[in-house]
């Protein structure tokens, strides 16, 4: 019997999991390799951290992540998404032993305070709303130790006319307001709100997608 997505408000890809991996290299024009590079060097990662991939999709940034840890000294990184279909493509062609998809809304997530060393996301909060922004952003505080890393990548203000024509035509071609919430530079004020610290924009892609690096605050709060 096929494991059913995990309920939520936010978009679901399941429909787009047997093409996933062929698209998402297109729509990052060719430049998916550098940027997942970029992300996993920015968790500055030793070989016994726990880490959790926020919107796995099919875990190929996952398992970039995993190559970097050691089961051994209790390193994994765990992918989540709320669509069963994606985990199950992730699972069968990502899994190891320092590699694990569970099928999970990221507002709600079932790990203990304080279980990963860094949280990362990539490419998921424009699916989401804002309600859902901050409800997912409270969950990544709690599962994180004093001064544990979050990494998001993200639309965020464009920085270019392309960048602005894009993200735009986005928000309206794709009939998601979650999108213009991203766009109009909500993000980084959703993360101090949560309890991290003031994020920092790392890098820019194609105009539009900043990568943030923040920590959570030692005597910051999360808001569920």
């Amino acid at each position: 019997m096929d494991e059913r997505s995990a309920v939520t408000r936010g978009r679901t890809l399941d429909h787009a999991a047997k093409v996933y991996d062929f698209c998402e290299p297109i729509l990052l024009l060719g430049k998916q390799g550098a940027y997942n590079r970029e992300i996993v060097a920015l968790l500055e990662l030793e070989p016994g951290q726990r880490v959790l991939d926020l919107g796995c999709g099919t875990g190929e940034l996952t398992r970039m992540i995993a190559d970097s840890l050691d089961a051994a000294k209790g390193g994994r990184a765990v992918g989540i998404d709320a669509a069963a279909k994606m985990i199950q493509v992730a699972r069968k062609k990502r899994e190891n032993d320092t590699c694990r998809f569970d099928v999970v809304a990221a507002e709600s997530l079932p790990y203990e305070d304080g279980a990963f060393d860094a949280v990362v996301s990539s490419l998921f909060f424009h699916h989401v709303d804002l309600e859902l922004k901050q409800r997912t952003l409270a969950e990544s505080f709690r599962v994180l130790p004093p001064g544990g890393k979050l990494v998001i990548a993200d639309m965020h203000l464009p920085t270019t006319w392309m960048g602005w024509l894009v993200s735009w035509t986005s928000r309206w071609f794709f009939m998601q307001p979650q999108i213009a919430e991203n766009i109009r530079g909500m993000l980084p004020g959703l993360m101090t709100e949560a309890g991290f610290s003031p994020p920092a924009i790392r890098a820019y892609y194609f105009g539009y997608i900043a990568i943030f690096t923040c920590e959570k605050s030692g005597g910051g709060h999360g808001t569920a």
